[in-house]
């Protein structure tokens, strides 16, 4: 995919279109330019509804999305397929209920390591990539290098945790855990509209 951002070389652009024209092909000579725009942080008011609706609701039928956003369903799609292209739609997913499958506990783990090398940080972060108990892992500015997100069964499968995979992940220098007692806001998406 060729992505390009707004300082675009009018001779860069003039390739592109020949390329594109040479394949006679306008329609993917418009989604690109499209893809262009998107990309460089033009989305209408169009494209936020639809973002919005799908952070909401990600399995509605293309239909009721194109109605509820006024467009035909066609061009709903297309706008979709656009939007997955230019990877501002990175993939959908089901929101589950953590007690519900068994996780009735989220601790906040606040990471500091020994060193603040490249090497440091690209081996902790590979480490995090293997223990499936982190829900997430945010590479921080302040007091400690990392905040991890950890679901646990209760404080007994914690304590596992923490003793057979977070004290093992390479270059600690110090872990503190906190124990969320409730979510008083669940993330729902991004303010787009």
């Amino acid at each position: 995919m060729i992505l390009l951002n707004k300082s675009i070389d009018f001779g860069l652009w003039q390739i592109v279109r020949k390329i594109w024209q040479s394949f006679d092909q306008m329609e993917y000579y418009s989604n690109i330019c499209y893809i262009i725009r998107m990309k460089t942080h033009k989305l209408d008011k169009i494209d936020k509804a639809i973002l919005s609706r799908l952070q909401q609701a990600a399995t509605i039928p293309i239909a009721e999305l194109a109605d509820k956003v006024g467009l035909s369903p066609s061009a709903c799609h297309r706008r979709v397929k656009l939007l997955e292209a230019a990877e501002i739609i990175t993939g959908y997913a089901a929101r589950l209920d953590g007690p519900a499958v068994g996780f009735n506990n989220e601790f906040f783990v606040e990471v500091s390591l020994a060193a603040q090398t490249e090497t440091a940080f690209e081996k902790f972060e590979a480490a995090v990539q293997r223990v499936p108990e982190i829900l997430e892992c945010h590479l921080m500015s302040g007091q400690f290098d990392y905040l991890l997100r950890v679901a646990a069964a209760d404080a007994n499968d914690y304590e596992r945790i923490h003793r057979t995979k977070l004290a093992r992940l390479p270059g600690l220098q110090r872990l503190q855990s906190s124990l969320a007692l409730r979510n008083v806001k669940v993330w729902s998406g991004y303010p787009l509209v």
